[in-house]
């Protein structure tokens, strides 16, 4: 079969180093009975390692080359392919039951398919994904730090993460111009608190970091007052990255029992 030639608007890098996919595929630790859903496939590099431990795999691919080779490639009593947008795609469709996340997720796609995969937060056993390091440093992030932001409180409202791999461009073909790292994203509901509405949550959550030099007092004005921040322990003067996970679960919860 042809070489496939990576497309920049699928966002394709393809892991080729051997001792990273190992490092992977051991991270998943995957057993024969396991759901395992994988996200982007490509020619297969983290694929092929998994099907040794599982006894079937689901791949979401929208690359209708690299989904013919596939299909050509490994039979599908062992691979079940679902075509298309990982963005639009519905991963609790695949089983009743829990179900690992894994992939090396395109780049350019990266922040919103984050914040699709969230959903299934309530489903999922573990997420492991490989992804450019400036997003993994946005994910694990500490308040008052530059990398903390809307995509940090989402996440860590939902999951523990750690990152667990750096991976240099050398370990793709093409190589990227920045570096990667791998994530190990697990369900924690609750260890932050709980929002009695998530949706208002990440409404308040992203109002506050609209205008990342402007105060909190300026950034929620007309939404929520002074003397109901400092009621809370919040300093209306100060900016959103410095407010802890919590506080943001108890202001959206403050907002929710005013709203009725």
């Amino acid at each position: 079969m042809s070489k496939h030639i990576p497309r920049k608007r699928f966002g394709q890098n393809f892991l080729q180093d051997s001792k990273v996919i190992e490092d992977i595929v051991s991270a998943v630790g995957a057993r024969p009975g396991d759901v395992v859903i994988e996200i982007g496939p490509g020619l297969g590099a983290l694929t092929r390692p998994l099907l040794q431990r599982l006894d079937h795999l689901h791949v979401v691919e929208i690359d209708r080359d690299i989904i013919s080779r596939l299909r050509g490639e490994i039979p599908p009593k062992r691979l079940t392919i679902h075509e298309g947008d990982a963005l639009a795609f519905d991963f609790g469709s695949v089983c009743d039951g829990p179900f690992k996340l894994v992939g090396n997720l395109p780049y350019n796609i990266s922040t919103p398919l984050l914040f699709h995969l969230a959903r299934y937060g309530n489903r999922v056993t573990d997420m492991h994904f490989m992804l450019q390091k400036e997003v993994v440093d946005r994910m694990v992030a500490a308040p008052s730090t530059p990398d903390y932001g809307r995509l940090t409180v989402m996440l860590q409202y939902r999951f523990d993460m750690e990152q667990i791999l750096l991976v240099p461009p050398g370990a793709f073909y093409p190589p990227p111009k920045v570096d990667s790292a791998v994530v190990r994203m697990i369900p924690d509901a609750g260890r932050c608190g709980v929002a009695s509405d998530e949706a208002l949550l990440e409404e308040i959550v992203a109002q506050a970091f609209a205008q990342r030099r402007k105060t909190l007092r300026n950034n929620l004005k007309g939404v929520i007052g002074d003397e109901a921040l400092q009621s809370l322990g919040i300093d209306p003067a100060a900016r959103a990255e410095t407010l802890s996970v919590q506080q943001y679960v108890a202001l959206a919860n403050h907002l929710a029992a005013a709203r009725g």
